[in-house]
This record gives structure tokens, C-alpha cells and sequence, in this order.
């Protein structure tokens, strides 16, 4: 399978999705969305994943390539294709569906468990995971659950986490599983001002560092069988 992959900033890079598609074959396209102007003119691919970026879903006025991957991203889900958006792209991808995005009220950064839903777990796609999973996070913003869409996960700084399809081909996760404890460092040393707001669910960059030797290592099979299914609504 073609994966293409989209990225907004270089310190979101793919993380341990890249070690997926390798381990299982696939080709994965990235794609950095604020050094390309042919979005528009791209094909529908065959698997869409949307990572993560410190800009909002309405930024289209600072980010003019906003627009043009809400279009892709709108195509794409409406063709039958794999859709995963990642934090900021799973914003976009419940924009995408007609789903408001609004501000937290909460900024949500470090490591912080997450309850998943008996709803999602039902599903093929969720049927792996545990009641709860501490994961990571460094978000500020939020979204209403699409219609149709169930609801994935939730936790004590934000209500919805993450949201999918019945069928698993659309999921938006709020959180992050593909970290690899570089990419929490890369994070950390880019976005080090936010890290002194003094809010609840902000952690400093230490508990966080520390947290990355014990959870990035948990959180990789629960990523590579996520993904398996997710890409298997989109074979033939």
C-alpha cells in the first residue's frame, strides 16, 4: 500500500508510523504541506495519515495551504480511502466532517492516561487496547465528535480524544502513539515555551523526558496493530 503522509512542521515528523510502514512493506510518501503549493492538484491517495503542528484549523490566513489539504483531506475521506488524523490532523479531519473545532479548556502537554471507550473497543480497530493507556499529548485545542462517528477516548483535561468510524477507515486521535523518545525530545526543545504557563496538565520537560524510556515502548505494539487494521478497510 501507498501511504501518503502529510506534515506541517519538522519536529512532527512520523515517528514510529515510519517504522510501521517499513516492518510491513508499505511505501509511505511524506509529504511537507508548508513546502508544497500542488496539494491541490494531488490525487486522492490510496491511505491518508495527518500529523500534528502548532498552528489551529482556522490559521488558513497565516497558512494558506490549510486550504488546499482541507480539500484533500475532505476527497479523501468522501472516496473510500484510509483517513488518520493526528492531533492537529485529527482537527482537521473532524473539521473535514462537519465537526466543530474550538479551544480546550485546557492545554493538555506531557504524559497523561487516556480512558478508551467501550464503544471504539467493540470495533476490530480498538479490540487491542486496554481500559486505559497513559500516552502522550500537546494540544490546546479540541473537537466536536463528527456525526456518525463514535467516540474513541477520553481524559481528565479533555472530553474527546479521539473519534472513528464504525467501519475503522476515519480515525481522529487527539493523543499521540507513535512518539519515539527522540520525538518527545525534538518536541520539547520546540515548543519549550508553552511549557511554562503553570497550568494543571502542562508537565515540565523532565517529567516528560522521563516518562519517555518507560511509555514510548508501550505504546508501539498498541500503534502497529492500529494501524494494521486501519489499513486493511482500504485493500482490496
Amino acid at each position: 500500500m501507498r501511504v501518503t503522509l502529510l506534515q506541517h512542521v519538522a519536529f512532527e515528523a512520523p515517528g514510529a508510523i515510519r517504522d510501521w510502514a517499513e516492518a510491513r512493506g508499505h511505501d509511505l510518501d511524506t509529504v511537507r504541506v508548508d513546502h508544497s503549493d500542488s496539494l491541490r492538484a494531488r490525487a486522492v491517495p490510496q491511505a491518508l495519515v495527518v500529523m500534528g503542528g502548532p498552528m489551529g484549523v482556522a490559521d488558513e490566513d497565516i497558512y494558506p495551504w490549510l486550504t488546499a489539504e482541507k480539500h484533500l483531506i475532505a476527497e479523501s475521506a468522501r472516496s473510500g480511502a484510509p483517513v488518520l488524523g493526528i492531533c492537529l490532523g485529527a482537527q482537521l479531519l473532524a473539521d473535514a466532517l462537519g465537526a466543530a473545532v474550538r479551544r480546550n479548556a485546557h492545554k493538555e502537554i506531557g504524559w497523561h492516561a487516556i480512558e478508551w471507550q467501550e464503544a471504539a473497543r467493540a470495533l476490530p480497530a480498538f479490540s487491542h487496547v486496554p481500559q486505559t493507556s497513559l500516552v502522550f499529548h500537546w494540544h490546546g485545542d479540541t473537537f466536536d465528535l463528527p456525526n456518525g462517528a463514535l467516540p474513541v477516548a477520553s481524559s481528565q483535561a479533555c472530553r474527546q480524544q479521539g473519534f472513528t468510524s464504525r467501519d475503522g477507515r476515519l480515525i481522529g486521535l487527539q493523543f499521540h502513539l507513535e512518539l519515539r523518545p527522540e520525538d518527545v525530545q525534538t518536541l520539547c526543545r520546540h515548543g519549550v515555551q508553552e511549557l511554562h504557563s503553570g497550568q494543571p496538565y502542562v508537565q515540565t520537560e523532565e517529567q516528560m523526558r522521563d516518562g519517555c524510556a518507560q511509555h514510548c515502548v508501550a505504546l508501539t505494539p498498541l500503534l502497529f496493530t492500529l494501524l494494521d487494521r486501519w489499513a486493511s478497510t482500504g485493500l482490496p
